[in-house]
């Protein structure tokens, strides 16, 4: 089982309170937060300091038996007031553990 710790120190305000929720939500054995918010620099939804746009992998057990857009709304329930609160957009890929051993 891959365990991919979070970085405190590497994480801005935003990610690590994306990590910490879905840490606690899913209990995944792999986990990244990536704030892609630089590349969308000057699109809509993007705000001057960051932190609006990021991609999130996540492989967890309680995906097991649960289709993909089910996967995505139990992500976006449970992020309901980082949405709310500034977060625009969510590259997500959700997998289970067996489905990402199949990756490599």
């Amino acid at each position: 089982m891959q365990h991919t710790p979070s970085s405190q120190s590497t994480h801005s305000g935003r990610a690590a309170r994306i990590d910490r929720v879905l840490r606690d939500a899913f209990a995944p054995s792999t986990l990244r937060v990536v704030d892609d918010s630089a590349k969308h620099a000057g699109h809509a939804g993007a705000a001057p300091g960051g932190e609006t746009h990021y991609s999130v992998l996540v492989v967890s057990s309680a995906f097991v038996g649960v289709n993909r857009v089910a996967r995505s709304r139990a992500v976006h329930d449970v992020l309901a007031g980082e949405l709310a609160g500034g977060l625009h957009a969510l590259a997500l890929t959700l997998r289970t553990p067996e489905e990402q051993s199949r990756i490599g």
